[in-house]
């Protein structure tokens, strides 16, 4: 964990096929997207809770561009993000994710960590660092933690209620093929 100041996050959320996804912005971008409603803790809402802020503008693209991705009309996210809150490993990362993973495609946690300059020889492999960061991911959708995934299959994922939330995001975006019961309107609709 980094000493980093926290700055003020506005909050705005949306419906969505897994659920309410909330976003959190500050001056400088995107800090944290969530399953579910927001931080109740740090949550400041956007431009209609209050006079809008230096965030607002950020929140309103990146709820636009969340709903645009999900209405199936948005594939990469331009939105700025904000890397100063995250660790040193996230930045090293995350970024290259966010650059190299495009939509329809999955990466193994192996070929990211190489991407990303992950060396091997500490006691953790570099590809479980990889997982790591992917399960710390505070922007996910946003930064496509769902579309890496292990050697051997889908891996982890801790957004929403797990890892039918990252095979639905997979189908949804033809990286894997609809199983018979995948639903578009969402997991556990059908």
């Amino acid at each position: 964990m980094s000493n980093v100041a926290v700055s003020e996050l506005a909050w705005g959320s949306l419906g969505s096929p897994v659920g309410e996804i909330s976003v959190a912005c500050t001056a400088a971008g995107l800090a944290k997207v969530r399953f579910g409603p927001p931080d109740p803790v740090r949550a400041r809402p956007g431009p209609a809770g209050g006079p809008p802020g230096p965030a607002d503008g950020h929140l309103g693209l990146a709820l636009a561009q969340v709903a645009e991705y999900f209405a199936g009309q948005r594939r990469t996210f331009d939105v700025p993000v904000d890397w100063s809150g995250m660790s040193a490993t996230q930045r090293q990362v995350l970024p290259v994710l966010l650059a190299w993973a495009g939509y329809g495609e999955t990466v193994t946690y192996g070929a990211l960590a190489r991407q990303a300059g992950l060396a091997d020889g500490g006691t953790v492999p570099a590809a479980r660092v990889a997982g790591q960061v992917m399960g710390s991911n505070p922007c996910p959708i946003i930064v496509p933690c769902h579309r890496v995934v292990a050697g051997d299959g889908l891996g982890g994922y801790s957004g929403g209620s797990g890892v039918e939330i990252k095979r639905w995001l997979l189908i949804f975006e033809g990286a894997l093929p609809p199983t018979l019961d995948w639903d578009p309107a969402g997991p556990g609709t059908g």
